[in-house]
C-alpha cells in the first residue's frame, strides 16, 4: 500500500468510526451488519485495512448514508446564486449535527409543522 493509500484508508476508517458513533452502534453491532468480525471493524476504523469495494453498499445501508457520503464526497448543491437564504443556512447546519441529533430536530420540526397545520 502506498503512502497516499495508507492515509486515504486512514481517514475512510475516521469518518466510519465517526458514522458508527452518529448511529449509536457499537463495533460489534456493525460487524454483525456486514457479516465480518468486530476486529475486522476495528482494523477499518484504524486504516489498517482496506475497506472492499464490495462492502461499500451494504456498510453505507448499515451506517444510513449514501456511498458519497461514507467516501466523504457530499455534495452540497445551491438552486440559486447569491447568499443562501436563512432556511437553507439553518438546513447545512442540521446537516452536520450527528444523526442522533438530526433526528431530533426534525422531529422538532414535524411536530411544529403539524400543530401550525391544526390551527389554519
Amino acid at each position: 500500500m502506498t503512502q497516499d493509500e495508507k492515509e486515504y484508508f486512514k481517514v475512510l476508517g475516521a469518518r466510519i468510526a465517526q458514522m458508527r458513533k452518529d448511529q449509536g452502534l457499537t463495533q460489534v453491532q456493525l460487524a454483525q451488519a456486514l457479516g465480518i468480525s468486530q476486529q475486522m471493524v476495528g482494523s477499518y476504523e484504524v486504516g489498517r485495512r482496506r475497506v472492499p469495494v464490495s462492502m461499500l453498499p451494504t456498510l453505507a445501508r448499515a451506517l444510513r448514508v449514501q456511498i458519497d457520503e461514507l467516501l466523504g464526497d457530499a455534495v452540497k448543491v445551491h438552486a440559486k446564486r447569491g447568499p443562501a437564504s436563512q432556511l437553507q443556512r439553518s438546513m447545512e447546519r442540521i446537516n452536520e449535527l450527528p444523526r442522533q441529533k438530526q433526528r431530533f430536530v426534525v422531529e422538532m420540526l414535524e411536530t411544529m409543522l403539524a400543530q401550525a397545520n391544526a390551527n389554519t
